[in-house]
């Protein structure tokens, strides 16, 4: 299998509010807008992926739904989650720093999925290659 793309689908159950939430309040831009023009939906992009917003779920107790949890990377944790506690998103956890070396704090979209925010302190391996100098030559 040679996967050259991907994205994360979410089926909200209410896809004009989760539409809402992830155009205006966490600020994704639109990469694509498809379907019927009164209710489109919507494909985000998100750092190195896309974020789909597009049909509806069985809300809970009504059915099987999905568990989906989204990580996005931003730059300053504390910053974000300060300006999205003060928009009124749902706040999970509050940040901290965990054993693996990353910031993250949780939050959630109004369907409550779960959403990581991660900063990679300027120290932390993943922002530096690992291999050996001389393998890079």
């Amino acid at each position: 299998m040679d996967i050259l793309s991907g994205r994360t689908l979410l089926r909200p159950t209410n896809p004009t509010r989760s539409q809402a939430f992830y155009r205006d309040t966490l600020g994704l831009a639109i990469y694509r807008e498809f379907g019927p023009p009164e209710a489109p939906s919507l494909v985000f992009f998100y750092g190195n992926g896309m974020l789909e917003v597009t049909g509806h779920a069985t809300p809970p107790g009504q059915g099987t739904n999905a568990m989906v949890s989204l990580w996005l990377q931003v730059r300053d944790v504390e910053a974000e989650y300060q300006r999205l506690r003060d928009l009124g998103v749902t706040m999970l956890r509050e940040p901290r720093t965990e054993p693996w070396g990353l910031i993250e704090a949780w939050i959630a979209d109004p369907d409550g999925i779960q959403i990581v925010l991660v900063q990679i302190p300027a120290d932390h391996p993943l922002r530096r290659d690992q291999r050996p100098i001389e393998t890079l030559q």
